[in-house]
């Protein structure tokens, strides 16, 4: 039975180890990633076309200036994020192709805005 136990304990301190290791990983990949900055106000992206660049990681940084909360939607980036009321949100994005790539506020689908990857 003891042995069993410290089995058990070991195998969950490696997976502790493992998960440590994973986290660190995802949170190094983001080191050299070029940060873009977004505002909404009014309903409205500020400025409505970003831009990044092409083949690195981009830590996108929005400010949400309005009271009522919004929700940072694209297909194209395969992200949604639901960013409070006079608060910030970021949101870590993948190496990148050239392209446009399209977002809302899904919770005022008029608000809209390009990230354009050069």
């Amino acid at each position: 039975m003891r042995s069993l136990m410290q089995t058990t304990k070991w195998a969950g301190v490696a997976a502790l180890v493992a998960v440590a290791m994973l986290l660190n990983g995802a949170s190094s990949a983001q080191e050299g990633a070029a940060v873009v900055h977004l505002s909404v106000k009014n309903h409205q992206f500020v400025p409505a076309e970003i831009k990044g660049p092409a083949n690195r990681p981009i830590t996108l940084r929005i400010k949400n200036l309005d009271a009522k909360p919004m929700e940072f939607e694209s297909v194209s980036l395969r992200v949604e994020k639901v960013i409070a009321g006079n608060s910030e949100g970021i949101i870590n994005l993948r190496p990148l192709q050239p392209g446009r790539y399209n977002f809302l506020d899904d919770f005022n689908q008029s608000t809209k805005g390009t990230l354009v990857i050069q």
